[in-house]
C-alpha cells in the first residue's frame, strides 16, 4: 500500500501563474502549407492512391541512409512494423501529414536501432556493461512519472535518460563532449516546430532536449511499445502488442544504455515509462535488482488526460478524429493493465516496490523522495535536497500552459468511471 505523507512545512509543486490553457480542440491543423499537403493526399486517394505509401521496405530503407547502416530488420522486428503499417492503414484513417508523420516515427526508431546494433558490434566489449540497481519509474501515463524522474534524477549520483539521447543515440555521448553536442540543439529545432504546429501538446508532456525522457523512446526501437499509438489510433496493434513477447524490447533498451553508459560512467540510471506497466514480469526478468516505484493517481483524473492527449495528438493526423472510440479504447486499455498488475503485485513480496501517490509528490515533493529513498534502506544527500528544492523554484508546475479536460468529451460518466476502476481505488485509497 502506498503510505499518505503527514503534512509538513514543505512547500508544494508551485503552480506557474497567468498560462494558457489548453484542450485537445485546440489541436487544429493551421498551417497552409500542411493543410495543402492534407488537400493533395485527399485527391490522390480518390483515385486509389494512399500518399505518402506507408510500405516497410522502404522505412527500412530510409532508416538506413539515416544513420548510414546496412543492418536489416530481423523477422521479430519486421512482425512488428509490418503490424503497425497494417494498423495504421486499417484503423488510423491518416490523412497526407499523418502518413508522413507515421513513416517519418517508424523510420527514425528503425535508424536509431540501428545505430545501436551497429555500435555493438563495433564495440563487443559492450556487452560486458552492468546496468546495476537502476531507479524504474512506472505507472500509468499522466501520474507524476515524468516529474518524479526530473526529481531522482537531480541526485548526483543518478543519471537520467535524456530525451536528446533518446532520439539520436549513436554514438553515445561522451563526458568531453556531451555538453556542446549539436544533437540538443537539433532536438530542440524539431521541438519548436512541433510545438508551434500543434502548442496544446507542449502543455500535455514536458518537451526539452535535456530534460529526463521515457525509456518507452528505446521500446520504439524494436516497434513494441504503446507509446507507438499516441501517434495513430491503431488498436489492431495494440490487441497484438498485449500479446507480444516484450523480451526483445528489452534487450535493445539494455543495449543502449550499455552503449551509453560505458562512454559516461553513471553508479545508477533513473529509467520511467508507463509502459513498464503493461509487462512487469519481462521488466524483473531485465532487470532483476531494479529499484521499482510505481505512481498512482485517480484513474478518473488519468483516463481523460490520457484521452485527450491522444486525441491532440493524433487530431492533426487524421482525417476524422473520433474522440468516444479513443476514449474508449484507452479506458478498456488502463483496465486491462491494472488488472495484470494488480494481479503481479499480490503475488510479489510486500517490498517489490514503492508506490508513491500523485497528490503526495505534487503537495510535498521532498518528503516523497525522502520516503523513497528510505524504503529502498537509501538517505537522501543533501546535495539532492537542494537541486530539487531550487529546481522546483526555477520550473514551476504548469510553466508551459495547463492542460485541461472533460470526461464528457469522451461519452463517459463519473459513476462508470468509478464503477470500472473501483477495485484499483479502493485499495489505494482513493477518495470520490
Amino acid at each position: 500500500m502506498a503510505v499518505r505523507l503527514s503534512p509538513t512545512a514543505e512547500p508544494p509543486i508551485a503552480p506557474a501563474m497567468n498560462v494558457p490553457v489548453h484542450t485537445f480542440h485546440d489541436a487544429r491543423l493551421k498551417s497552409p502549407l500542411l493543410r495543402a499537403i492534407n488537400v493533395a493526399g485527399a485527391g490522390l486517394s480518390i483515385v486509389g492512391l494512399r500518399w505518402p505509401r506507408l510500405n516497410a521496405q522502404a522505412i527500412v530503407s530510409a532508416a538506413q541512409q539515416q544513420v548510414g547502416s546496412h543492418q536489416k530488420a530481423d523477422s521479430v522486428t519486421e512482425e512488428a512494423l509490418q503490424r503497425y503499417i497494417d494498423s495504421a492503414e486499417r484503423d488510423a484513417n491518416l490523412n497526407a501529414l499523418g502518413r508522413l508523420a507515421v513513416h517519418n516515427m517508424l523510420a527514425g526508431a528503425l535508424a536509431s536501432r540501428f545505430s545501436v546494433l551497429d555500435w555493438h558490434q563495433q564495440n563487443p566489449s559492450l556487452s560486458g556493461v552492468k546496468i546495476q540497481q537502476p531507479w524504474i519509474i512506472l505507472g500509468l501515463p499522466r501520474t507524476g512519472t515524468s516529474i518524479l524522474s526530473i526529481l531522482l534524477g537531480l541526485d548526483p549520483f543518478t543519471r537520467p535518460l535524456l530525451q536528446w539521447e533518446a532520439r539520436y543515440p549513436m554514438p553515445p555521448p561522451t563526458l568531453f563532449d556531451s555538453a556542446e553536442d549539436p544533437r540538443i540543439a537539433k532536438l530542440a529545432k524539431e521541438y519548436a516546430r512541433l510545438h508551434k504546429l500543434n502548442p496544446a501538446v507542449a502543455t500535455m508532456h514536458p518537451f526539452g532536449s535535456t530534460l529526463a525522457e521515457e525509456c518507452t523512446a528505446l521500446f520504439t526501437y524494436s516497434l513494441r511499445t504503446i507509446g507507438m499509438e499516441t501517434i495513430a489510433f491503431t488498436p489492431t496493434y495494440g490487441t497484438w502488442l498485449d500479446g507480444a513477447d516484450m523480451t526483445p524490447a528489452y534487450a535493445i533498451h539494455q543495449q543502449t544504455l550499455q552503449a551509453l553508459q560505458q562512454a559516461k560512467p553513471t553508479s545508477q540510471w533513473v529509467l520511467k515509462s508507463p509502459n513498464h506497466l503493461w509487462c512487469l514480469p519481462t521488466l524483473l526478468e531485465a532487470y532483476p535488482d531494479a529499484r521499482i516505484v510505481w505512481t498512482h493517481r485517480d484513474p478518473l483524473q488519468v483516463i481523460p488526460s490520457l484521452a485527450s492527449l491522444n486525441c491532440a495528438m493524433q487530431r492533426q493526423l487524421t482525417r476524422r478524429l473520433d474522440p468516444h472510440r479513443v476514449g474508449s479504447y484507452w479506458a478498456n486499455r488502463v483496465q486491462s493493465a491494472l488488472h495484470n498488475a494488480l494481479r503481479f503485485d499480490r503475488e510479489q513480496p510486500a517490498d517489490w516496490c514503492h508506490h508513491v501517490q500523485y497528490d503526495d509528490l505534487v503537495t510535498h515533493p521532498l518528503a516523497t523522495l525522502q520516503q523513497l529513498y528510505a524504503h529502498f534502506d537509501l538517505k537522501m544527500n543533501e546535495l539532492h535536497r537542494q537541486r530539487v528544492a531550487t529546481w522546483l523554484q526555477q520550473r514551476p508546475q504548469h510553466a508551459d500552459g495547463v492542460h485541461a479536460y472533460d470526461i464528457a468529451d469522451f461519452g463517459w460518466r463519473e459513476n462508470e468511471l468509478k464503477a470500472t476502476y473501483r477495485t484499483y481505488r479502493e485499495k489505494y485509497a482513493m477518495s470520490d
